[in-house]
């Protein structure tokens, strides 16, 4: 994976060549100020990739946190220049007025300035809790109104440590849920340097237990080593399984699969609906936790009512919530494919820059209720 991060950098250093050659002229800057801002895209060019890459540069966790921080930010803001500047492009395509040059190019910089502060204090507070009505066929009557909380893409790495992740488990055990769903990418590094950060997770409280699958971060992170420090604080792991939960004298299914990708890293692992039901009871509702929505075609064969996802971060900030259908059948929300429901998390936390806009962070109370 490192090898393929460092065959970007080239690439990086090619997009900030584009944005200085489209803003700087217009922006009407001195010698002086021209030198800061090339000195500022060539700095960006150099952190842009330690958001990724410094975890693996670093012999020390501090240093190689601080380096992901840096990085991250810097990946944010490149990210708000690097689009808006194209849309400008755009817009000057069918408007090239030389009055409107000096604007748009100020406007650029103010705006991924204001897009970039913006997403970062959403990405570093709390999630939100939204609560979300799931309406099921054939729900028994004792079932009406259980309560899963959906936590999904918490990300524990080099920017989300013990307090983010503690605020997030005081916040769900003020919830009285029912259930807890973990629909992976927990996490962005070894249980060596997190499993500090990760403890508080076993402190989640509901009537039912909390239950976990893997994400395709796991499996970056070491699936293996990652399933057994779950179990060990007190999370369940359905891995191609399932459970059966009683409750006020009604049953479902919940079962869970790996990540979709899971078998390009172990063919042993691959994500099965199917033989997530192996010797399941009939006639029961069937839950599915599944990381990537895309997993809802198998899981709506194998006879699912429900499946529970994360994986898309609603986009995470604008503009990428738009190429999230490239690879997935659904960004965000509630969404259906036959009997099958599905809904897709926005994500508990945040991946990479320290940023959210246009697609918040969410704790997800899903309440079932009869179709």
């Amino acid at each position: 994976m490192r090898r393929v991060l460092w065959r970007f950098v080239p690439f990086i250093a090619i997009l900030h060549a584009y944005i200085g050659w489209r803003l700087l002229p217009d922006l009407g800057l001195s010698s002086l100020g021209v030198t800061l801002a090339v000195l500022m895209l060539v700095t960006s060019t150099c952190l842009v990739p330690l958001a990724l890459l410094g975890r693996f540069i670093a012999a020390s966790q501090a240093v190689a946190d601080r380096l992901s921080w840096l990085g991250g930010l810097a990946m944010g803001a490149f990210s708000s220049l690097l689009v808006l500047t194209m849309l400008r492009d755009v817009v000057r395509l069918f408007a090239d007025a030389p009055s409107l040059g000096a604007p748009t190019a100020y406007a650029v910089v103010g705006l991924a300035g204001a897009f970039s502060l913006l997403g970062y204090v959403n990405a570093r507070r709390l999630a939100r809790v939204v609560n979300v009505d799931i309406p099921l066929h054939n729900l028994p009557q004792a079932l009406a109104g259980f309560t899963i909380v959906q936590l999904s893409d918490i990300h524990v790495g080099p920017t989300i440590k013990r307090d983010y992740v503690q605020a997030i488990v005081d916040r769900v055990n003020q919830l009285d849920a029912d259930l807890v769903a973990i629909t992976g990418d927990v996490v962005d590094g070894s249980v060596e340097q997190l499993h500090a950060d990760t403890a508080p997770l076993g402190n989640l409280r509901s009537r039912h237990g909390s239950y976990v699958v893997t994400g395709n971060h796991e499996y970056y992170s070491g699936a293996a080593d990652w399933i057994a420090e779950f179990e060990r604080i007190g999370l369940c792991g359905l891995h191609n399984r399932h459970v059966v939960i009683e409750h006020d004298g009604a049953r479902f299914i919940l079962a869970g699969v790996t990540d979709y990708s899971a078998g390009a890293f172990d063919p042993a692992q691959a994500s099965n609906p199917g033989a997530a039901l192996a010797g399941c009871p009939p006639a029961l509702p069937r839950i599915l936790l599944a990381h990537q929505p895309r997993s809802a075609i198998a899981a709506a064969s194998a006879g699912f009512d429900l499946q529970l996802s994360g994986h898309t971060h609603g986009g995470q900030f604008w503009p990428w919530n738009f190429f999230v259908p490239l690879q997935q059948p659904f960004t965000a929300g509630l969404h259906r494919i036959g009997r099958l429901a599905v809904y897709t998390s926005r994500g508990t936390g945040y991946w990479g820059p320290p940023k959210r806009f246009g697609a918040p962070s969410e704790i997800t109370v899903l309440r079932l209720v009869p179709a």
